[in-house]
């Protein structure tokens, strides 16, 4: 079985804290991530057996209280968003890129997964807002149509939040791109 994911997004660094202690005391989790972003959010996101998540996901959301912005759970999650949130995934060539970008890093993460979901492509990075006034991003590389095909399923999967604040494919990309990219 595939792991899920639980994303918690607060408006107090201080709370953020308690409600990972919370978050990990209620249940079997990984803390895959959590950090202060701009503009004084904290966010947190949790990995693990699906109904473990959601026990943990219910006491972080009892204990956020008025601070809770954001949460979601993705079940499932695709194997390839985790390794990328955590850090750039090294590729050794890039044909077509394809990058997303987002108001905030919840709508990132929900992008990645639609998008790695739908096409055969590498995902190089999910960018949670460090840095970047809240911000998030997705970058991504592989054949044109399937960067094409991906960039427009994690599009579609937020612009109902209206997240998105733009997208980019660029087919035969220059080489040295990579460069920047990882």
């Amino acid at each position: 079985m595939k792991p899920a994911i639980g994303f918690l997004e607060l408006s107090s660094i201080a709370k953020g804290i308690e409600t990972i202690d919370a978050m990990l005391k209620m249940a079997e989790v990984d803390l895959l991530y959590s950090q202060a972003i701009p503009r004084g959010k904290f966010i947190i996101l949790i990995g693990g057996e699906q109904a473990e998540v959601e026990q943990s996901l219910q006491a972080g959301i009892q204990m956020a209280d008025s601070t809770l912005m954001d949460y979601f759970i993705i079940p499932n999650v695709h194997e390839q968003v985790l390794p990328a949130l955590k850090s750039r995934i090294k590729v050794e060539k890039i044909e077509a890129v394809g990058v997303i970008e987002t108001k905030d890093v919840a709508a990132s993460i929900f992008a990645a997964d639609a998008a790695v979901k739908k096409a055969a492509v590498t995902l190089i990075e999910v960018f949670p807002g460090r840095g970047a006034g809240g911000k998030g991003y997705i970058t991504l590389t592989g054949e044109v149509g399937a960067v094409r095909s991906a960039i427009n399923a994690g599009v579609e999967t937020i612009k109902k939040e209206c997240a998105l604040v733009s997208s980019v494919v660029i087919p035969f990309a220059h080489p040295s791109l990579l460069k920047a990219l990882i």
